[in-house]
């Protein structure tokens, strides 16, 4: 069963690695060729800390359909970060998308409410012409230790649809190197979701970290909309993606998974 009817509960253990909103616009020159001051002033009680980096979108391949087929070189794009003082809120603006994510997600409304105000404050300074993408990703990294689940299998925690050959009973999932299922499909005629789901490790990137040897369940589910979207219905496309959240990711696990995340 890819979806569920189950109804939509909070969990006291949840699996959440990082949640993120992403709207992206058409180029807007003036964010990139001068500091974002005025933004920075009207978020900056709400996220106190800044941050830029300049980054390069990696090379595009330009001249198909010719005998002149290359790669360009893109130009480097500034990324503002205004953090919260916890730093577990990161607010993203570059001059072709503002971004929301937090590492301790606190459940929809709370989330919504914490983006509100940023973007009513983007839309007003910048007055983008339209979204061309409006973006809602959940990223859960199932641990069973965490759990307290280290006995029993992916087939007894994950859904079917999500585990591939795994799912079968004469497959060995300790002897099994990697195994994912990626898929991209319609919600409705607006919404489309990609969906990551497998076994992995998890690494960390900071130098002389010891790695967890853990094999974690990774759900990845970037759930979208696209096209010329008024900026005056953002906010309602988002209440549509998470709409569609619910189900997919109840759709994903099974009861015992359900239990183990203590629901409320």
């Amino acid at each position: 069963m890819l979806y569920s009817d189950h109804p939509r509960v909070h969990y006291d253990n949840p699996q959440l690695a990082e949640v993120i909103c992403q709207l992206r616009f058409p180029t807007i020159l003036a964010i990139g060729a001068r500091e974002p001051v005025d933004f920075q002033e009207a978020v900056r009680t709400q996220f106190p800390r800044f941050a830029a980096k300049e980054e390069r979108p990696a090379p595009k391949l330009a001249g198909l359909g010719t005998p002149e087929v290359r790669m360009e070189e893109q130009k480097p794009v500034i990324n503002y970060s205004f953090i919260s003082a916890d730093g577990r809120w990161r607010l993203n603006l570059t001059s072709g998308f503002i971004s929301l994510s937090t590492v301790a997600y606190p459940g929809w409304e709370e989330f919504g409410q914490c983006f509100d105000r940023p973007l009513a404050h983007f839309i007003r300074i910048y007055q983008p012409a339209f979204f061309e993408r409006i973006g809602l990703r959940y990223v859960n990294i199932f641990s069973r230790k965490a759990l307290e689940l280290e006995g029993e299998s992916w087939r007894e925690l994950i859904a079917p649809s999500y585990l591939g050959p795994l799912a079968q009973e004469d497959v060995d999932e300790r002897s099994t190197r990697k195994c994912s299922v990626d898929v991209e499909m319609s919600l409705d005629s607006t919404c489309r979701v990609k969906v990551h789901a497998g076994p992995g490790m998890v690494k960390k990137n900071m130098p002389n970290t010891p790695q967890d040897p853990e094999v974690k369940f990774i759900l990845d589910m970037d759930l979208f909309m696209g096209g010329q979207l008024d900026p005056r219905m953002a906010a309602a496309g988002l209440e549509t993606l998470h709409g569609h959240s619910t189900p997919l990711f109840q759709g994903a696990i099974t009861d015992r998974l359900h239990s183990a995340l203590e629901p409320r």
